[in-house]
């Protein structure tokens, strides 16, 4: 009966860390105070006699200033999270890469590297463009959770690193309840990549062959189940301190964030940044909202901005993310291998969203809690079987 409720539990958090974690603590927005020092203040701007005064900001939501802090409070995660400690030093890894006399291809190494560790990481989302008139903006959208992430492979000219969510949650009570350990995402990084990974729309992706232009990686991210999302290529800039990742472009599915509110578009179309500090690293994204038919563009309907910060901590403890991974490391490679072989080759494949009313993660989060209980190479194949069925034939 305790494995049947805790795998129903883990399937329950499963299905909301689709993309970004949803068992977080929302922010509380603050109206302007009384004793806001006058400097402080928004000034009020000056109008001649036949113009409406624009309302004076309240609150001043990010990149909409003139609307009230009321409007604009952030949706996302409503449970409550326990306190979490940051680190208090800088972190040895990001001092690593500046180390003198490296060259280019260790010292974007070493960055990569870096953005292993333990977190607290928060998702802020925000619409800033649309192509309709006139626009209302959505509400902008917050969650955070902790995560550890840990490098599962390092050899030449390759680095995959896996994200696992360690989530708690503080009750109507004031008791904290969990540990709850999620498999979330992975990212693989590739130097000087010749194949690609390019999500094409409708819940299809195409491997294709690409030339590399020297000196780039790529950046493919896979999701909780890993299956594929998107792949980026970029080059990485170490000048002035910082180090900084930009990539080119490209499209994604829609993350749950989005596709559990709306339906109105299907690709989320874009290109980010991750900039790594000697307290974590944040990724930057700028989205376009946009509908694609027969994988063509059609119209973008908005643009976004992101922002998923990784602030280093040292609480709470998050060693119960490397106890799952070693207990479920197997069967997790072999999966991710089966993935590997379907995409070695030119080859286009499309994923069914549901097989007995459930989604692919779903099916493999199950087979995972079994495999804890009871590792077997009958259960690596039931995956494999699984994973195959997902696949709709032409």
């Amino acid at each position: 009966m305790k494995t049947t409720i805790h795998t129903t539990i883990l399937l329950t958090l499963a299905s909301l860390a689709l993309a970004e974690p949803r068992s977080e603590q929302k922010p509380t927005p603050y109206p302007p105070s009384e004793d806001t020092p006058e400097q402080a203040k928004p000034e009020t701007a000056a109008t001649s006699n036949n113009e409406s005064a624009a309302p004076e900001p309240t609150g001043h939501p990010f990149s909409w200033p003139f609307l009230g802090w009321e409007e604009m409070t952030p949706r996302g995660g409503t449970t409550k999270g326990p306190q979490v400690t940051l680190a208090t030093e800088p972190c040895p890894a990001f001092q690593r890469v500046h180390q003198p006399g490296l060259d280019a291809i260790e010292r974007d190494r070493r960055a990569i590297l870096a953005l292993a560790g333990d977190f607290r990481v928060s998702f802020d989302f925000i619409e800033t463009a649309a192509s309709a008139f006139p626009h209302t903006p959505p509400q902008p959208y917050f969650s955070w959770g902790t995560e550890r992430a840990f490098v599962i492979e390092d050899r030449p000219g390759f680095i995959s690193i896996q994200h696992i969510l360690v989530m708690e949650f503080v009750g109507e009570d004031g008791e904290t309840h969990g540990p709850h350990i999620v498999k979330h995402w992975r990212q693989d990084w590739t130097h000087e990549a010749t194949r690609h990974i390019q999500y094409q729309g409708n819940r299809t992706w195409a491997s294709k062959e690409t030339t590399p232009s020297p000196g780039t990686w790529t950046q493919t991210v896979w999701q909780v189940d890993d299956s594929p999302r998107y792949s980026v290529t970029g080059t990485w800039d170490h000048e002035g301190g910082l180090s900084i990742f930009t990539t080119g472009d490209s499209w994604r599915p829609l993350p749950r964030r989005e596709f559990s509110v709306r339906d109105d578009y299907n690709v989320l179309a874009g290109h980010h940044q991750i900039t790594l500090t000697p307290s974590g690293w944040l990724h930057n994204q700028y989205n376009r909202k946009i509908i694609v038919q027969d994988g063509r563009l059609e119209q973008t309907l908005a643009t976004e901005l992101g922002a998923a910060r990784y602030q280093r901590i040292t609480s709470p403890c998050l060693e119960p993310a490397t106890t799952y991974w070693e207990s479920t490391a197997p069967l997790w490679k072999d999966i991710r291998q089966t993935w590997a072989d379907l995409f070695a080759t030119d080859t286009t494949i499309t994923l069914r969203r549901r097989i007995d009313e459930k989604p692919m993660h779903a099916h493999l989060f199950q087979i995972a809690a079994e495999f804890q209980e009871n590792p077997n190479h009958q259960l690596t194949t039931q995956a494999e079987t699984l994973i195959t069925r997902f696949i709709k034939t032409p």
